[in-house]
Formats: C-alpha cells, sequence, structure tokens
C-alpha cells in the first residue's frame, strides 16, 4: 500500500477486482490517521456504542484480518491491529478511513472453497462471519 491508501477499503477493492471473497490478510508498516474501535462503552449494551479512539500522526502497524462477503456479495474486511508510536501502544478494530503512512504491506492469502458469510445480526450490530453460508445464494 502507497502513502495515503485507505484501509479497509483498498484491500476489499483489491479482493475484489481479482475475485477474490474470503481470505485471511496480514498487514504491517505505517498508519498515518483514523480512527480505531478501542471497545465497547458498556459492556451490557446492545447493540454496543463503539468508543472510537483518534489516530494522530505516523504510528508503527501489525494487523490481522478475515475478509469475507456481505449479504451482497461484496468483500468485507475485518481488521484489528496495534498501532505504536513513542513507546505506546493502541490496540483495536480499524474503522474505515483509517489511511496509511509512507508504506504499508499487506498479505491477501486467498482461502478456496469456503462457504463462508458475514451477515447482520440484529442484537449486536455487527455483521459477524457466519460458516455453512454462501452469500451470493442468500439473494
Amino acid at each position: 500500500l502507497e502513502h495515503g491508501d485507505v484501509v479497509p477499503e483498498c484491500i476489499e477493492r483489491f479482493a475484489e477486482e481479482h475475485g477474490v471473497s474470503v481470505g485471511h490478510v496480514i498487514l504491517v508498516g505505517g498508519i498515518g490517521e483514523g480512527e480505531v474501535v478501542v471497545g465497547p462503552r458498556r459492556s451490557e449494551e446492545r447493540p454496543p456504542e463503539p468508543m472510537l479512539l483518534p489516530i494522530d500522526g505516523a504510528h508503527e502497524v501489525a494487523g490481522v484480518g478475515v475478509l469475507a462477503p456481505g449479504e451482497d456479495g461484496r468483500p468485507i474486511l475485518h481488521i484489528h491491529a496495534a498501532l505504536g508510536r513513542s513507546g505506546k501502544t493502541t490496540t483495536g478494530c480499524l474503522r474505515p478511513g483509517v489511511t496509511t503512512w509512507l508504506v504499508a504491506e499487506a498479505i491477501l492469502y486467498e482461502i478456496l472453497d469456503a462457504k463462508v458469510a458475514r451477515l447482520m445480526d440484529n442484537e449486536s450490530g455487527f455483521e459477524l462471519l457466519e460458516p455453512g453460508t454462501d452469500a451470493l445464494s442468500r439473494g
């Protein structure tokens, strides 16, 4: 990834353009700005209200994620990462709109013949990974 690329959108777009619907992503490099979810505001609340923490300035990143098709068949990347700067680390779920700083490397491992999809769970408000489901056959 190059400076300013937007994660996870650029990885999802790459996967869609190359026909990859299910996979595993490893991300290392630099993150410049954006937000990460660092937990629910109240653990017992459903759906949970996310606590968002802004990322300002260049951070080192090490992340891992799972790519799976949403209900419309398009790939959705759920990625968590540890971001470090000046001896401090923030760990959480990268939100749409996080940008790379200088360079980041993403390795996408395609998982073939997997029947899995991200389906909306009304209680949690999340698109959860549902094994044994083919997203395209749900329409």
